[in-house]
């Protein structure tokens, strides 16, 4: 055999410099020069200058310009509520089309099997903004969709994404629009050309970070957190001067020796210097206390707490920060020593109730948790999923029943919790809160690992195989903690919940239909299939007096954490938008 393919080399080699000697090698025409994917950046022109004119004044008056979607819950509240009444109980069965926005990959993508469109659209003044995942950001005409430029930020393929290629939105002052890239960059563009005016690293790839969330302005600041705890990093949360690029402060989340908490975390080793607690979900802002409410993430590893006894604070919290420095006002812990992935960063919602100043907050962990914002004191907390893992009384006592072992413990919620980052909506027409649901369990196992820079830190591994999985929206009364209603879907439901003064409620399910239910009854009063599952967030605004309702559709993420029975479902990659005929 060797003797066979040594003679048939040969002749291959002989025929080739007989070819070589018998005359010049054919001269093909240059069809196309090759070009680096950030050359795409503004290809397609110029936006109006609309972004110019959007002011902090504006930003802390977002809801009474109902028109717009000016930040990324709507308002600084978090409520994801909408004032506009166009569309109705009474005719939503109407909704249509109004126009679709597509835009497929472009070369090759840092970890394709998990990009996904999760982003939320910001509207002002008929131009949409919206970001998509592997660096893309889109100005378009609000009422038709056209493109008016595009950026493209080069991600490069080995960047460590764990639980996916997304981008979840942008924020908008001062005529620049402004996104933090995958591997970790604060990016402001030229609202009009979508050009770059200033770049600014502010997460450190080589160790595990990365970035996923949108930016939040408040006063002259451009505010970000890091993702990537799964990599054992050090979570933090970064302000910017929006006009200058330059770093106001910054605030890590898990003390070093000497500091306030560093008690919760061993007083030998460095366990705090890879402690996890990233700040990958956008904050709230309450202007007349003065005060960002912020949320951290899991500790690491994130299964094996053997290393790290205690509460290991500030993981798993909300931050009540001094926008202005970063100095930590209170703070409470959803979930002390997490060894479940319980990642508190979920939104939180602020709102008031019989003369107090409220939050509330959806947590992982299977408990929705009413807090006095003025001072983090808990007000109520109740189950709003399946609860296996610990118990929550009425004073915030934390009893844990079930942990992971090296056999195997099944436990409820799963991995991704019993809310997933996606986002809760309240209503001031009815009072009450809407959220998604997960109702999955899993199988959680031990696996004590060594940790590596720049590579997974899990100390344990989690598998929803053989556990049934389900979803919901439900609705809430805040002051009693009361379940007014639920619908059931038989996948775990994935989406931000949109609430608007049509008293209507808008999700996605993780089968691809767009659905809207009466916000009273939670009765299903429309669908739309738009044939791939959506995991981002709806929003509303109007051109012209007409009302459009928005959706990023396209699957994709961590789906083995949320919904591993649809890990082949079609990936889709398409903005709609809806009005009435």
């Amino acid at each position: 055999m060797f003797m066979r393919l040594s003679c048939f080399a040969l002749a291959i080699l002989i025929a080739g410099a007989t070819a070589d000697c018998g005359g010049s090698r054919p001269d093909y025409p240059l069809t196309q020069h090759s070009r680096p994917l950030g050359s795409l950046s503004a290809m397609k022109g110029t936006a109006p200058p609309v972004a110019a004119g959007v002011t902090f004044q504006r930003l802390l008056q977002a809801r009474s310009e109902p028109h717009n979607w000016l930040t990324y819950y709507g308002a600084y509240d978090g409520w994801r509520y909408s004032p506009l009444d166009q569309i109705t109980r009474d005719n939503v069965a109407q909704l249509r089309p109004a126009w679709t926005f597509q835009f497929g990959q472009i070369g090759l993508t840092a970890t394709p099997a998990t990009y996904a469109f999760e982003a939320a659209p910001l509207v002002v003044d008929g131009v949409m903004f919206v970001s998509g995942w592997d660096g893309y950001v889109w100005a378009l005409d609000a009422a038709t969709g056209a493109e008016l430029w595009r950026y493209k930020h080069e991600i490069p393929l080995d960047t460590p994404l764990c639980c996916g290629n997304v981008n979840r939105g942008v924020a908008v002052t001062n005529g620049k629009v402004f996104f933090a890239t995958q591997n970790g960059y604060l990016v402001a563009l030229d609202g009009v050309t979508g050009k770059p005016v200033w770049i600014q690293p502010f997460a450190d790839v080589r160790a595990g970070e990365s970035a996923t969330l949108a930016p939040l302005v408040v006063k002259h600041l451009v505010i970000v957190g890091d993702s990537g705890a799964e990599y054992g990093v050090r979570g933090h949360i970064d302000a910017f001067d929006a006009d200058t690029g330059r770093r106001v402060w910054r605030r890590y989340n898990v003390p070093k020796p000497g500091e306030p908490g560093s008690e919760t975390w061993p007083r030998n080793g460095d366990a705090w210097a890879r402690g996890g607690g990233t700040a990958w979900i956008t904050g709230t802002y309450d202007p007349e206390l003065d005060l960002l409410y912020w949320g951290t993430s899991n500790p690491g590893p994130d299964f094996d707490g053997s290393g790290r006894p205690g509460a290991n604070l500030y993981t798993d919290s909300v931050l009540a920060l001094d926008p202005d420095t970063g100095a930590l006002r209170w703070h409470y812990q959803w979930t002390p020593h997490d060894v479940w992935d319980y990642s508190g960063v979920n939104e939180n919602i602020l709102f008031d109730r019989d003369g107090r100043k409220l939050l509330a907050h959806f947590d992982r962990n299977g408990y929705l948790f009413i807090l006095d914002r003025t001072n983090g004191a808990l007000v109520r907390v109740t189950t709003f999923g399946r609860v296996t893992w610990g118990e929550i009384d009425e004073r915030g006592a934390v009893t844990v029943k079930n942990i992971p072992t090296e056999q195997g413990t099944d436990i409820c919620p799963g991995p991704a919790g019993a809310k997933e980052w996606t986002h809760a909506a309240y209503s001031p027409r009815t009072g009450w809160l809407y959220t998604p649901v997960i109702d999955a369990c899993a199988t959680f196992k031990l696996v004590p690992g060594t940790f590596r820079e720049g590579l997974p830190y899990w100390g344990g591994e989690v598998t929803t195989a053989g556990h049934q999985h389900g979803g919901a929206i439900k609705a809430y009364d805040p002051s009693t903690g009361r379940e007014v209603w639920s619908w059931k879907h038989d996948k775990p439901m994935v989406s931000s919940v949109l609430a608007t003064a049509g008293d209507l409620v808008f999700a996605g399910a993780p089968t691809g239909e767009f659905l809207a239910f009466d916000g009273r009854t939670g009765k299903l009063l429309w669908r739309y299939a738009t044939g791939s599952g959506i995991h981002s967030s709806p929003v509303a605004y109007s051109v012209n007096g007409k009302q459009y309702i928005a959706v990023p559709a396209g699957w994709g993420g961590w789906l083995k954490g949320f919904a591993p029975g649809l890990l082949g479902a079609p990936r889709g990659d398409a903005l709609f938008v809806f009005a009435l005929p």
